[in-house]
């Protein structure tokens, strides 16, 4: 299937403005985001891997993985929902912008999960561009930031934030459309806890035979135990995305364990 066009685009940003349910030429791949209820969260994550399943080579290189097209739906996924979230470490080793720079529409309130306070005040994500910034912490850290970022404390134990208590905390401050964007671990511990609505990933036809898995879940599991969700799936350019509807599935198969959300490399 083809990538949506600029004109399709301008028309599900109306949608959402208006927040109507009319049907869209892209809706099978934004509806659900835009159908999503208010007043209860919508959690769906992304990630862009190679045919190999890894997000990066073995020397941490991962910037031109997916084609341009894959960038752009990036782009206007962040448009469409409230918050977009990354763990400490992808964005002490990333130092993203998160915005949308590449399509129209609005910037996302960027979170960083940070149970340890490890992030410095630098970073380009606490840029003052008009968007929210938050930080999410445990009850007891202290932290230094820059003047303007919120700072919402979250109950941890020695496993860190569990993905629940994030959704809560967020909704609880008006957040309820939520991207996960990274890394791939904190993708995966939301996946391995039933957290995740929706998932897209994105396959770029390129072999890199090594680097950092795309989704590594930590609840062994036998085959028959595995979540195989109903997927549609689109081509974007030279990528495919693969849209898997983890909303269908239950959540007694979803749901395995709560999982550190600090990332470990970083200690």
């Amino acid at each position: 299937m083809r990538d949506e066009s600029t004109e399709e685009w301008h028309a599900v940003l109306a949608a959402r403005r208006r927040g109507g349910t009319a049907a869209l030429p892209a809706d099978g791949l934004f509806g659900p985001l835009l159908h999503a209820p208010r007043g209860r969260s919508y959690v769906m994550a992304q990630l862009g891997q190679s045919l190999d399943g890894r997000i990066a080579n073995g020397s941490g290189e991962s910037r031109y993985i997916n084609c341009p097209h894959g960038i752009t739906h990036l782009h206007r996924l962040r448009a469409l929902v409230d918050a977009v979230l990354i763990g400490a470490g992808t964005a002490i080793t990333d130092d993203p912008r998160l915005d949308v720079r590449h399509v129209e529409g609005d910037n996302p309130a960027r979170v960083v999960l940070d149970p340890r306070g490890r992030v410095p005040a630098s970073l380009r994500i606490f840029r003052d561009d008009g968007a929210r910034r938050i930080v999410m912490v445990g009850e007891e850290v202290a932290v230094d930031l820059p003047a303007g970022v919120e700072v919402l404390r979250v109950r941890r134990d020695e496993n860190g934030f569990a993905p629940a208590d994030v959704v809560a905390v967020l909704r609880a401050a008006r957040l309820e459309r939520l991207l996960v964007e990274g890394g791939s671990r904190t993708v995966s511990r939301f996946l391995d806890t039933g957290a995740l609505d929706r998932l897209h990933l994105m396959v770029a036809p390129i072999v890199l035979g090594d680097g950092p898995a795309g989704i590594s879940l930590d609840t062994p599991r036998a085959l028959s135990d595995c979540v195989r969700p109903p997927t549609r799936v689109y081509r974007l350019g030279g990528d495919v995305l693969f849209d898997c509807d983890l909303a269908a599935v239950p959540a007694s198969e979803r749901q395995r364990q709560q999982v550190d959300m600090a990332d470990p490399q970083f200690e």
